[in-house]
């Protein structure tokens, strides 16, 4: 808070002390200079916030879909065949019960396979058959826009 001196009508022949007032006057600068950091911090960020497994995904023409507001469920398939259920990797034989487990608590999540385009057909269809075992019914593949500009979701 400010002090701004009031200077009398008559001259300058006043108290000292006397002739200050609050000033009202907020500086927002500061504020400003604050959230265009924050904005840039966050910008930067968010993208490397999504999933952090590296998949080298195929490519599609295919539209993306609007997403649920929901977090959903990314299951990922490396080059060497791994599985990854976001960003822990599973033992091939805890995979099934791992994911009966999160179908138990939302059944009708949304779970999205990402698979390395160099790795074969199979194994990425025996993965969606153990996620759809475990009891989930919406499961999509991920795949890389044709511009590259993000990863398009084939509509369940």
């Amino acid at each position: 808070m400010g002090m701004a001196p009031i200077t009398p009508a008559g001259g300058d022949d006043f108290e000292i002390g006397a002739g200050y007032r609050p000033l009202s006057e907020i500086n927002v600068t500061p504020f400003v200079d604050v959230m265009l950091v924050l904005l840039i911090v966050f910008m930067v960020a968010a993208p490397l916030m999504m999933v952090g497994v590296p998949v080298n995904l195929p490519k599609t023409s295919a539209a993306e879909i609007s997403s649920d507001v929901r977090r959903p469920i990314v299951v990922s398939v490396d080059l060497d065949g791994r599985v990854y259920l976001r960003e822990e990797e599973l033992a091939p034989d805890i995979i099934r019960p791992r994911l009966a487990e999160l179908a138990a608590q939302d059944p009708e999540a949304v779970v999205y396979v990402r698979g390395d385009r160099n790795l074969s057909y199979g194994r990425i269809m025996e993965v969606m058959g153990i996620v759809s075992t475990a009891g989930f019914s919406k499961v999509s593949l991920i795949a890389q826009g044709e511009a590259g500009s993000g990863p398009a979701v084939p509509a369940p």
